[in-house]
Order: structure tokens, then C-alpha cells, then sequence
């Protein structure tokens, strides 16, 4: 096989659907700090709703689309350097 064979993963992107945005019932919301993170992608393997975005900034490695985050905790459950926080709604 002389052609190389170029694999393409499935993803989904948040975005509006029936429903309006989701994130307007969250409870709990995730902060993000900078400066624990080893930038394992954990927390945006396993958001299971896809508004973790990487951007690999000197300010920031990832982005959480709030709009859409339902506040799951996942993405905190999964880190494991706890550079991310689940604080109360509103904070």
C-alpha cells in the first residue's frame, strides 16, 4: 500500500440546538488554573459534553465553554493535578 491511510476521529462541537444553550442550569462550574496544569488532556478526553478546547496559550491552556458546561465535575474528577476546581455557580 503505497497510499498512507488517514484515520479521522468523530467530533462533536457544542452548539445550539432545541434546547437553547445548556449551561444555564449548571450548579456547579469548573475553574480552570493555568499553572497546575501538565496539559495531560484528560479533562478534554473525557468532557462528555465537548466544551473543553485546547488552545495552548501563554495564558491558558484549555478554554470551557460555559454556555454549554452543565457542570458535571468530570473534567475536575479526572485531573490529576486538581487544576481544576468545581466552585458554586455565581463565584
Amino acid at each position: 500500500m503505497s497510499d498512507e491511510v488517514k484515520q479521522v476521529l468523530p467530533l462533536a462541537k457544542p452548539m445550539e440546538g432545541v434546547s437553547g444553550k445548556t449551561g444555564t442550569w449548571r450548579v456547579t462550574k469548573p475553574v480552570f488554573h493555568n499553572d497546575k496544569c501538565v496539559k495531560c488532556r484528560l479533562c478534554w478526553l473525557y468532557c462528555p459534553e465537548s466544551v473543553i478546547e485546547i488552545v495552548d496559550r501563554e495564558d491558558a491552556f484549555i478554554t470551557i465553554n460555559y454556555d454549554y458546561c452543565k457542570g458535571c465535575g468530570i473534567c475536575s474528577d479526572v485531573c490529576p493535578t486538581k487544576a481544576i476546581d468545581l466552585v458554586p455557580e455565581g463565584e
